[in-house]
């Protein structure tokens, strides 16, 4: 006899009748819960965008690529069991459907044996998966994940639904006698010879059983942690291919129709925005990587998500339900983005709400001098523009203005101009450019502040004016190509300037001296003793780390590679590098702002770097330059050497 399954087996018609009752009643209970909270999504600004469709959801939900790049001690092993598993035994429900209700039946013969034996191991995965996820929250659970009873007795009826179909199906085979073929669902196989013969009425209700489970998995899901089962597919068929580092500008339209600037309700995010808050898993990924939660201070990334979720409903501005102080404390590193799995864009919200403030006058304080600053000088530090060309004394340096031909511009930066170890680097770039035979210019007074520190901090619209006036600068002298030691400038030019007509090519310093090295122009310096710390804007934000460590004589393919692990031979790494780096604690404007000596984020980093025993560190950013310097000092007594990597290069190249 071909081996094949009869389904409904010893099941009345009536019965048949009531599971389709059920099956739909309970489909429709779980849709219509979906439907009320699309109306509460419906009720933020209509998306702007071009969504990814399906190519997102086979990036981030088949291919699971954000869970995937996670951190092994962050369950994603577990998640993964269970996300497959789950998928697994979707599309073996699906195909038995389509053969059952289609006429075609294909179900039988070998078909039939490789579909058994295929998804009786990968309901076997799931089970594993469930079983693990459940005693890691009874036994070990993270703190950074949100713990409820709901959530504990979810993930149990999840394993129920596994165990119960297995059970099911050694009861069958225990019914009708097993058959030869019946080694091809060796877990089915195995139950029966635990649960032996059984009767038409115990199979029947096992069968029962089971099917209750179904539905009531149907009918909780969108009212517990697990409906991102159903929200994540949303949210990744809904978002956009945005850069980590671009923020969305806000027009002067905009305003005028809304009267207001930034977001005060919930209602003032995006539709995708909303729906994204639904998708939160609540694992806590953001903030185990949140640089200002891991050093005390109030923001919680996890948190933010679920107190502007619940204002959603409730009517509360965005600076009540999650606080202003701790709006204020971000970074925007971007860590809680780019550890997300569900693509929440937690930096994009938390920016949307400080401009909101910004344009209600509640920002004061040393960030608020930068503003002023910015505005009255184009300098964040309030110099004036004559100061930029004092680096530049004695050295010779081609300007602009001076009409000169030049290949590409040194974008110097605030801090390159102003800083005394940020000058170094300025230094010795151009020295490498002139032993290198690079055709170059400055712009000296005549540069501004890309606006990033204002942008981030929330005031769009000086931001904008410093975009526009750059970007007319760069029209005036035909500039073409620019490279910066700054990742935020950098940064700033090759996200976001595009926004006001600024397509310009531009390189981080590193990115250049990098192909210098690689066309023997230039020698790399040597990783002997060093670590390198790569700065968020940089590592993370620009998915940049193979460049620097090319300056330093070493070949790695970190940039490509979807969990970063230590590839390099003499330098010594750091606990975090490349994209999962730790912020230093300068982005977001948050280098002007004072905060307490205990709660500097570079204090960590700090730990992290001087832990590899290295005598160097090597840095690739003035700001990371400036907050490291603080920290090491108050970490250690050692003589350790900061340094840019273009010093350690213009000494092997002097």
């Amino acid at each position: 006899m071909e081996p094949t399954r009869v389904e409904f087996m010893h099941m009345p018609a009536w019965q048949q009748t009531l599971f389709y009752i059920l099956a739909f009643a309970s489909l429709g209970v779980m849709f219509l819960q979906i439907g009320f909270r699309m109306k509460v999504w419906k009720q933020g600004k209509p998306i702007d965008w071009k969504p990814l469709g399906l190519r997102g959801i086979v990036k981030y939900v088949l291919a699971q690529r954000k869970v995937r790049s996670s951190r092994p001690k962050s369950g994603a092993p577990m998640h993964l069991m269970i996300f497959y598993g789950f998928l697994a035994l979707t599309l073996a429900t699906t195909l038995l459907a389509v053969n059952t209700y289609s006429g075609l039946d294909f179900h039988r013969g070998t078909y039939f044996l490789v579909y058994e034996l295929t998804f009786d191991i990968l309901g076997l995965v799931f089970v594993i998966g469930c079983a693990w996820a459940l005693m890691r929250r009874l036994s070990f659970r993270p703190k950074s994940a949100t713990h409820f009873a709901s959530d504990t007795w979810a993930i149990a009826l999840l394993l129920a639904i596994g165990l119960t179909g297995f059970i099911l199906e050694g009861a069958r085979i225990g019914n009708i006698g097993p058959r030869p073929h019946d080694v091809y669902s060796p877990v089915g196989y195995a139950a029966w010879t635990l649960v032996g013969g059984a009767s038409n009425e115990l199979y029947l209700g096992l069968w029962w059983f089971h099917a209750a489970l179904v539905f009531t998995l149907f009918i909780i899901l969108p009212r517990l942690r697990i409906r991102h089962l159903v929200m994540a597919i949303l949210n990744s068929y809904g978002t956009e291919e945005q850069p980590l580092g671009e923020l969305k500008p806000i027009s002067l339209e905009e305003v005028e129709q809304t009267g207001q600037i930034g977001v005060s309700l919930p209602k003032d995010y995006s539709r995708w925005h909303l729906m994204s808050l639904d998708a939160c898993m609540e694992c806590g990924r953001c903030t185990e990587v949140c640089p200002a939660h891991n050093v005390g201070k109030i923001l919680n990334p996890k948190k933010v998500v679920q107190d502007l979720r619940g204002a959603m409903v409730g009517g509360t501005s965005v600076a009540e339900a999650v606080s202003e102080e701790a709006l204020w404390a971000c970074t925007t590193c971007n860590a809680c983005v780019e550890a997300c799995p569900v693509l929440i864009r937690h930096v994009d919200m938390i920016v949307d709400a400080r401009r909101h403030l910004i344009a209600e006058g509640k920002f004061a304080g040393t960030g608020a001098t930068m503003l002023r600053q910015v505005g009255s000088t184009s300098h964040a530090w309030g110099q004036p523009s004559n100061s930029r060309e004092e680096w530049m004394k004695d050295l010779d340096i081609p300007l602009c203005r001076n009409g000169v031909e030049f290949d590409i511009l040194l974008w110097v930066g605030c801090a390159g101009a102003t800083d005394p170890g940020a000058v170094k680097t300025t230094k010795a770039v151009a020295q490498l450019f002139k032993k290198a035979g690079v055709k170059f210019a400055c712009l000296g007074q005549e540069e501004a502040c890309t606006g990033d520190p204002a942008r981030r901090t929330g005031d769009e619209f000086l931001f904008q004016e410093k975009a526009q006036t750059n970007v007319s600068v760069f029209e005036k002298y035909g500039v073409k190509r620019i490279v910066t030691p700054c990742p935020h400038c950098f940064n700033t030019f090759k996200n976001e300037y595009g926004q006001f007509d600024g397509n310009i090519e531009v390189e981080h310093h590193t990115q250049f001296l990098a192909r210098l090295v690689g066309e023997g122009k230039l020698k790399s310096a040597s990783a002997e003793g060093t670590t390198l710390h790569d700065p968020c804007y940089l590592g993370r934000i620009n998915n940049e780390a193979d460049a620097p460590r090319k300056l330093l004589g070493e070949s790695t393919n970190l940039n490509k590679s979807i969990h970063p692990h230590r590839q390099t031979i003499t330098l010594q790494e750091a606990e975090q590098f490349a994209r999962k780096t730790l912020c230093c604690g300068a982005g977001g404007g948050r280098m002007w702002m004072e905060e307490p000596p205990e709660q500097r984020p570079g204090n960590r980093r700090a730990k992290q770097l001087l832990a590899t025993g290295a005598k160097t560190v090597a840095v690739a950013c003035p700001f990371c330059r400036i907050m490291l310097d603080a920290s090491i000092k108050g970490e250690t007594d050692q003589e350790i050497r900061l340094v840019d990597l273009a010093e350690m290069l213009a000494e092997v190249n002097s």
